[in-house]
């Protein structure tokens, strides 16, 4: 485990235990907190699995390693700082590729939620260590950093074009057998990557850069801080210095929807704690929630949830 021992004590993540299958790290900041169950499956080669409820965390750092990564998202969105001040995001469903030679080192959830896997292989290691084993399937590590052009950016592509059954089948093994299946499924992995053409399944994603992203994020701060409110794109615009239409494009590539609909479900997710977790009125949760007629209230809440406000209230208790 020496390899992946550097990799999290360089991520400042804390051993919680270890066995002889596996080691569970922990991640905790002001932004919440996070696990990673690591499983190293071949000299070079690791799988974790992230369970995050965090919205930041601190810059990856290889140490001049020569590391290939490979991350599914299974629930959520990445940010990643892919260089200086340009992001891209990843969504559910997405498999990004990316390389330790590029400077793709910033890493936050944008909803404070993730859960997904991260293979990470070292080249030299893994290319040392498992020359035969990579011979008799033709698998060419610096090969696939060159066909996916990982030196330049990360490569994303949805995994619906993806083998996707590999890493679904992932989350799912039982584990009294989960180090044996994996070494099968990292090759399978990387067999299947072979089969790709980056020029017509990759999918160019926008940069959006620091300043958007900034501007986007204090607008989304300033509207959850008063939901009460109902602030129009123009407003939001005249006063963050954005265009209505960066505004939109942006707010959407960082949060993964648009701007309205984000509000609506934060307001809806608000009111449903309101409605179980104190005796307020449901008239005084909807003026909270920025309805001032409890109809349409009840009727957005409905809509969202499924079940009125009361319904809901009577359910839940």
């Amino acid at each position: 485990m020496q390899g992946a021992d550097r990799f999290f004590s360089n991520q400042k993540m804390k051993l919680l235990c270890r066995d002889d299958h596996c080691s569970v790290y922990q991640m905790k900041n002001e932004t919440g907190d996070g696990t990673a169950t690591c499983y190293q499956v071949y000299p070079g080669i690791s799988v974790l699995y992230n369970d995050y409820h965090i919205s930041s965390c601190p810059s990856r750092k290889f140490e001049n390693e020569h590391i290939i990564s490979i991350n599914h998202c299974m629930e959520g969105r990445i940010e990643w700082e892919v260089s200086d001040g340009a992001y891209l995001y990843l969504a559910s469903g997405d498999i990004m590729l990316d390389s330790s030679v590029t400077e793709n080192k910033e890493c936050s959830f944008p909803l404070s939620h993730y859960h997904g896997i991260t293979i990470t292989i070292s080249v030299p290691e893994a290319t040392d260590s498992m020359s035969d084993l990579l011979d008799l399937f033709s698998i060419d590590l610096s090969e696939i950093e060159k066909v996916f052009q990982l030196a330049t950016r990360p490569f994303i592509m949805h995994g619906d074009i993806f083998p996707d059954h590999i890493f679904n089948e992932l989350y799912h093994v039982p584990e009294y057998i989960r180090k044996e299946y994996l070494r099968v499924k990292i090759l399978e992995l990387l067999i299947s990557l072979k089969m790709i053409d980056p020029s017509t399944i990759g999918e160019t994603r926008p940069y959006f850069y620091k300043t958007q992203v900034e501007k986007v994020k204090a607008i989304m701060a300033l509207m959850t801080a008063n939901p009460e409110i109902h602030y129009t794109m123009e407003e939001l615009s005249g006063q963050f210095d954005i265009s209505v239409s960066a505004l939109k494009h942006c707010f959407k590539g960082v949060y993964g929807t648009a701007i309205f609909t984000y509000m609506r479900n934060y307001r809806m997710d608000m009111a449903a704690t309101l409605l179980t977790q104190t005796d307020e009125s449901i008239t005084s949760i909807a003026g909270k929630v920025g309805y001032a007629n409890s109809s349409k209230f009840s009727e957005a809440f409905k809509s969202i949830k499924g079940k009125t406000p009361l319904e809901y209230r009577k359910i839940k208790i």
